[in-house]
């Protein structure tokens, strides 16, 4: 009866309202569309989902049919339209008389429930949502409801949960920023929600934090890079301030937060992060972390951001070498910092390839090892001043990493060592150019002073004292491939390497006759061609070009090399009870010298070697009569030796006192401070610049015909005549126009004038 009698009421109903014209209908479907998206979310999802599985298909399909603007789907809103309004004066319901659709009645909440359990079961994401976001929607028992639909009648206008709002648009500092924002299933980040993020790192101890801040991190990289547009992204970053917050979030708070959840101590680093019983929920999340961490720092250029993350990157290697896939590239991204970088990052690098190594010595030893020495051989293919403290720093730090395992590290340089050998010998038995260029070149010099210093370094261990032999086999035979006066500055590099070698591994090596061979085979009394006011430095050059072979800096630079060398070498030999028999052929050549060398300050230098060798040479002599022990007696002899050295010999205490001044000097050399120089050269030239100045400045500014006006312009009280006084400012001229490199020196060596620029001194100039 009561569907009979609805469908009487639609009868009457239909009759009364003529047919709705095509713009009619189209007014219609806009109007109930801006209806139903001012709804609320319990309006919408009561209105949407009807009792039968029928009703939520026909919803749909309306849904769709109403963008498509049909005709017939016009028709069915119509039709749906009057039903309802019939229902609605069977209920008691009231709709305005201007067209506006009544709001629909609630459901009975068993149907209710089951719309949500089939909403549960269909789509369990948007069902979770709801859970999270309005959960009064889930409250099955709703009083009052009428008393709700008719203040909401009442409003007039709809007013949208805050929970829904969209996000500001503004900046990110902006009220409201912190509201997100789903563009394409990603939620915008803001400053309020890394701050959020940061007090659960904090105070949580669960993993969920730290999968969501590692997503957040990857984000952020995804907005730098060409990944912005990814769907797979969950967050999106959009603005600087925020990109900085969420990576200085990772760096700062991230390691803590892992060794809390992990329950790592600071003390107990050593500890393996996969045997903690939750790595397996973050163990994911942190390959994640690391890998997008070395994402940023391959496309960081600034050394102090590359400081901060590799400080970071510190920390984490602990969890790097739970992931063997990820050591790889670890490895090559800080041997590249470690080879290339500023210098604050190369130590930093460092450190983080040391721990790596020490973590995993047994997996990544060898491979750091080869990788570590070819990027060493690289970056040594020029030498200058600005390169000399990087490549210091490179072999001082690859001898360390040498010397953590004897057995590894043999095979590594006995192969090495083995290559260089092979260049040597083909250079020597070839002879052609390219062979003779794969020896003296830097690269050949830096790996002969890495595998000295590493022998050095070892000396107590007899592991790689077996490569001693062939090292210096191979050093000896570079200094005799061509010994020629162009390759003087290799020769000299080379002997200090065997001195060092000498030194450190206690190791009687001799050194001596490739310096006395200089003194021989050069002429140190052939008159030079230029004069060169600065001293030659050997430290960054290894041949020497022609013209520079022809200054007296060269030869001043060779003997003193060459007195260096000579005392650096006996001072350390200065305690050996075989010292004055040692020193014997050395007195010989160096008074043969002598007796040939015309040039004073070459032969004071000289002499006071000689006389310091002879009286170490007496003093050994005179303790030497007073043992009572054979001479094949090792262990008495180097216990003698021992107890000599202790207490000091005459040349080791001279060679003391002169390395002093030696390395103050040197200090003094390569500061850019005028007043610390050897040579002010700039003073010299201005000082004779401002003399002719003063003296031709008047003739040339105050011309005058009276002669007495021309004295009295030049100087009232002089008293010289004008002719003279022209004379004398012409000849100045000419003095202040000569070049002092094209000047040929034809004068006795005793006036020699690189003898007088040696002793010149800054007190003197002033």
């Amino acid at each position: 009866m009561k569907k009979m009698k609805s469908n009487k009421n639609f009868a009457a109903k239909s009759k009364t309202v003529p047919r709705a014209t095509g713009e009619t209908r189209k007014r219609r479907v806009e109007k109930q569309k801006k209806d139903l998206g001012s709804l609320s979310v319990e309006e919408f999802f009561s209105r949407g989902i009807s009792d039968s599985d029928d009703g939520a298909g026909e919803l749909s399909d309306k849904d769709v049919s109403l963008e498509n603007g049909d005709d017939s789907s016009a028709d069915a809103v119509d039709s749906e339209v009057s039903s309802e309004e019939d229902y609605d004066d069977n209920e008691g319901g009231k709709i305005s008389e201007d067209g506006k659709e009544g709001e629909v009645n609630e459901q009975e909440s068993v149907s209710h429930k089951h719309s949500l359990k089939k909403l549960k079961n269909t789509d369990p994401e948007f069902y979770k949502f709801l859970e999270e976001n309005d959960k009064n929607l889930l409250q099955f028992g709703i009083s009052d409801s009428e008393s709700d639909r008719d203040d909401d009648a009442d409003d007039k206008t709809h007013v949208p949960p805050d929970k829904l709002e969209v996000a500001s648009d503004e900046s990110d500092f902006e009220e409201g920023g912190d509201l997100k924002e789903r563009k394409g299933g990603k939620v915008q980040i803001t400053l309020k929600m890394v701050s959020a993020w940061r007090e659960q790192l904090l105070a949580d101890k669960t993993p969920a934090t730290i999968r969501t801040v590692v997503k957040a991190f990857h984000a952020a990289l995804g907005h730098v890079s060409a990944e912005e547009d990814d769907d797979s992204q969950e967050f999106k970053v959009g603005g600087g301030s925020v990109f900085n917050a969420v990576v200085q979030l990772c760096v700062l708070e991230l390691h803590p937060a892992l060794k809390r959840i992990l329950k790592l101590t600071s003390v107990s680093s050593k500890i393996d992060p996969v045997k903690a019983k939750k790595w397996v929920k973050v163990k994911t999340a942190v390959k994640s972390y690391i890998g997008d961490l070395l994402r940023l720092l391959g496309g960081v250029s600034s050394p102090h951001i590359l400081s901060v993350l590799l400080k970071h990157l510190h920390q984490l290697i602990p969890f790097v070498t739970c992931f063997p896939n990820l050591s790889r590239p670890v490895l090559k991204r800080l041997i590249m910092l470690w080879s290339s970088a500023e210098e604050t990052v190369r130590v930093i690098a460092f450190l983080c390839l040391l721990r790596l190594v020490t973590t995993k010595q047994k997996e990544l030893l060898h491979q750091v090892l080869k990788k570590m020495y070819i990027a060493y051989v690289n970056n040594c293919k020029f030498m200058s001043p600005n390169t000399l403290s990087g490549i210091n720093f490179m072999r001082r730090s690859l001898t360390e990493i040498y010397a953590l395992d004897d057995a590894a590290s043999y095979q590594h340089v006995f192969l090495y060592v083995r290559q260089l050998a092979i260049h040597l010998r083909n250079a020597v038995t070839l002879q052609k150019r390219e062979h003779l260029q794969s020896v003296y070149n830097w690269q050949f010099t830096h790996s002969l002073h890495l595998w000295v210093e590493l022998l050095g370094a070892t000396a107590n261990r007899s592991h790689l004292q077996p490569l001693l032999y062939p090292l210096v086999q191979v050093i000896i035979g570079t200094i005799n491939l061509i010994p020629t006066a162009q390759y003087y500055a290799l020769r000299f590099h080379l002997t200090q390497l065997l001195i060092q070698l000498s030194k450190n591994t206690n190791v009687f090596i001799p050194i001596l006759p490739f310096l006395l061979d200089v003194l021989n085979s050069f002429d140190f009394n052939k008159h030079h061609k230029k004069v060169s006011m600065k001293p030659l430095d050997f430290t960054c050059i290894l041949r020497l070009s022609k013209s520079q072979l022809q200054e007296n800096g060269f030869k001043d630079a060779v003997i003193e090399k060459i007195y260096q060398q000579i005392l650096e070498y006996l001072a350390n030999e200065a305690h050996r009870i075989s010292f004055p028999d040692m020193v014997v052929p050395t007195v010989i050549q160096i008074k043969t010298f002598l007796k040939t060398c015309k040039v004073s300050n070459y032969c004071k230098k000289l002499r006071q070697v000689m006389e310091k060798i002879e009286e170490n040479a007496r003093f050994i002599e005179n303790e030497r009569r007073k043992v009572a022990f054979s001479l094949d007696d090792r262990k008495a002899i180097e216990a003698w030796e021992s107890t000599l050295k202790e207490s000091g010999v005459p040349l080791q205490t001279f060679y003391a006192s002169w390395n002093k001044l030696h390395v103050r000097q040197v200090a003094k050399s390569a500061t850019d401070n005028e007043k610390l120089g050897e040579y002010n050269i700039p003073v010299l030239k201005k000082f004779q610049k401002r003399r002719s100045e003063e003296v031709e400045g008047p003739v040339v500014l105050f011309p005058s015909d009276d002669e007495s006006e021309g004295e009295g312009a030049f100087g009232s009280d002089t008293g010289e005549p004008r002719t003279k006084r022209k004379k004398r400012t012409k000849k100045i001229k000419q003095q202040t126009l000569v070049q002092p490199e094209e000047v040929k020196i034809e004068s006795d060596d005793e006036n020699d004038v690189g003898d007088v620029v040696e002793d010149l001194k800054l007190s003197d100039i002033e």
